[in-house]
């Protein structure tokens, strides 16, 4: 048995209580390279607490629908941004806390061009590409400690389209 989840938009109204949307929207802070390019400046909350951020690059296996939510973890010393490197949507899970465990998971779907930043100590899925190659820059905490804390569900989630 498990429990459905839907996925909605993904949105920056929606998704502020779990961290950053990092999307091209609006005009450009800044006009930069000889009127080359726009720059949107400074768009997430990058956190390291006691270590420095890095730049790593993940690639995952593709998944598709439905998928099965069984597990979410949270880094308690930094945020964690996921920026695609290609053009495909991906399926983004976020929860609240409740008393020191995931509180009711909602999924997301991103749209060509967003990524997003897990604020720090949020609960969230695992990286959940729904085409290939999964490749994703990753920028998040870098440094010693234990900054992983994973919550295995009971009743598994499902999540559809």
């Amino acid at each position: 048995m498990s429990i459905t989840l839907k996925l909605e938009p993904l949105t920056c109204a929606e998704f502020a209580p779990f961290g950053d949307v990092l999307e091209v929207a609006g005009d450009p802070d800044k006009i930069i390279n000889a009127g080359m390019c726009g720059r949107y400046h400074d768009r997430a909350n990058i956190e390291c607490d006691g270590g420095t951020a890095g730049i790593s690059l993940f690639k995952s296996q593709a998944r598709s629908l439905p998928i099965t939510l069984d597990m979410m973890e949270r880094h308690p010393e930094g945020s964690q941004a996921f920026l695609p490197m290609s053009m495909d949507p991906f399926v983004v899970v976020v929860a609240p806390d409740d008393n020191g465990k995931p509180g009711q998971p909602r999924a997301f779907i991103t749209t060509v061009g967003q990524g997003v930043n897990y604020a720090k100590n949020m609960w969230h899925g695992v990286l959940t590409p729904l085409h290939d190659p999964g490749l994703f820059a990753v920028i998040d905490r870098i440094g010693e400690g234990a900054n992983l804390q994973e919550y295995w569900f009971e009743t598994p989630f499902l999540i559809e389209g």
